[in-house]
């Protein structure tokens, strides 16, 4: 199971990195302005590294409790669901790093109507839907919080490049 759930977690993260890289490249050529200070860079080590930690815990502990398992799957799809939706809802305008075209519309449709950050909720979704389905309390306890922390600073450093500039809704 392990084997088939890290294949699902890193696979999912290869074909993302893929979209991200070809959106970023696309940004850029039209103009795309990335803001200092972004935390971009350990964001890059802490998401994979979190992962890894929840699924070498899970190896460690053994197979956790069915109950665990099956709501664990059920978050990380229903995780996995919001942040394609939003991915789709952005398009080419959907990267890894916070690029804010000049003159680029905001996004107001899919789930940016009812949330600001809808990719955010679903990558603290897959996180603790991973924790859940591997029974890696210690790890979700460190990772999950680290990570809302730099995503708490993502989003500051965000909606200060929105404000000040273009406004495009960004998301991680």
């Amino acid at each position: 199971m392990l084997l088939l759930l890290t294949a699902i977690v890193f696979g999912f993260m290869a074909v993302e990195a893929r979209r991200a890289a070809r959106n970023e490249r696309t940004q850029r050529t039209l103009g795309g302005v990335e803001p200092e200070h972004d935390v971009y860079a350990l964001m890059r080590v802490a998401y994979p590294g979190a992962f890894a930690a929840m699924l070498v815990e899970g190896a460690l502990r053994g197979t956790p409790p069915r109950p665990l398992i099956i709501t664990g799957a059920g978050v990380f799809v229903l995780a996995k669901a919001l942040k394609w939706w939003a991915m789709l809802t952005l398009d080419r305008f959907w990267t890894f790093r916070v690029i804010v075209i000049p003159g680029a519309p905001r996004i107001r449709k899919g789930p940016y109507r009812a949330l600001r950050h809808p990719n955010y909720l679903g990558v603290i979704g897959e996180l603790a839907g991973v924790a859940l389905i591997t029974g890696a309390l210690v790890a979700a306890v460190f990772s999950i919080p680290v990570f809302g922390a730099l995503i708490l600073k993502r989003i500051a450093i965000e909606e200060r490049a929105l404000a000040g500039g273009p406004a495009t809704q960004r998301d991680v």
